[in-house]
């Protein structure tokens, strides 16, 4: 399954990629991470240092003249042969828990975009073309599971990045700022076909809430409580793995049953 999470920035969205992914290696599934983020900060959530990071596809200007630009033009093709960029782009990542017990452990391979508005509009529009046809690729030639990690806010789903993945995971904190950006994110969502989605209602109680009703916010809920585990972790590393709270594998499993998968 291919799920993309987004959400305002600041809400929970990496992280709960990161316990989602880890959490399908331990089960044993191969799974790819793309982060899509400006803030570049999956990766260090998934354990490894900004050190180790793969370079950015926005940084690879050769790599996307060679793929997107058509030889003697200004113009580029929509079309660009990418089955073996997934391998080239990628660095393999830790699986941090424990697995079940007698179960295979998965694998997780990230795939960084980079920051689009730090790089001329044209670089950026070549890119994001790139990008696009690597997820396509991914999407729909590849069995694994993908997790796309979107920057804060609609920019991505504005550019139909996400276009060809199976559901979008829509995270926001109990704030109306939060679920304004939600409910924008679920309509644009809609436009563009993705109808499967699931609100994770982060550091909450839903039981003792009442969303406002704004249209676009996703019907199903999933609530996430505050977690002082984690808020203590935040404060030496940006790694969010390997906590010893259960709850987190509760939320995850209760995210994909929404979705209709369960592992």
């Amino acid at each position: 399954m291919k799920l993309a999470f987004a959400g305002k920035g600041g809400v929970g969205k990496t992280t709960l990629t990161a316990w989602m992914a880890d959490y399908l290696a331990r089960k044993g599934q191969n799974v790819w991470l793309v982060d899509a983020d400006t803030a570049l900060s999956l990766g260090e959530a998934c354990g490894i240092d900004r050190n180790s990071l793969p370079e950015a596809l926005i940084h690879r200007e050769d790599l996307i003249r060679e793929r997107i630009r058509q030889k003697n033009t200004s113009m580029f093709t929509l079309n660009p042969d990418v089955s073996d960029l997934p391998e080239v782009l990628s660095v393999e990542l830790p699986v941090i828990g424990p697995p079940p017990q007698g179960a295979a452990v998965g694998s997780k391979r990230l795939l960084v975009m980079g920051t689009v508005t730090g790089a001329g509009g044209g670089c950026a529009c070549a890119a994001n073309t790139l990008l696009k046809a690597i997820l396509a690729h991914l999407v729909l030639e590849r069995n694994d599971w993908v997790l796309v990690d979107l920057e804060a806010g609609v920019e991505h789903l504005g550019r139909g990045t996400v276009a060809h993945v199976d559901g979008l995971v829509v995270v926001s904190e109990p704030s109306m700022r939060g679920l304004q950006t939600a409910a924008d994110v679920g309509r644009m969502a809609v436009e563009l076909g993705l109808d499967k989605q699931v609100l994770v209602l982060n550091r909450s109680d839903i039981a003792s809430l009442k969303l406002p009703e704004l249209k676009g916010l996703p019907d199903s809920v999933v609530s996430m409580p505050y977690l002082s585990s984690l808020a203590a972790r935040q404060l030496t590393t940006g790694n969010v793995l390997g906590l010893a709270d259960a709850e987190i594998d509760l939320v995850v499993e209760r995210v994909l049953k929404r979705f209709g998968v369960e592992v």
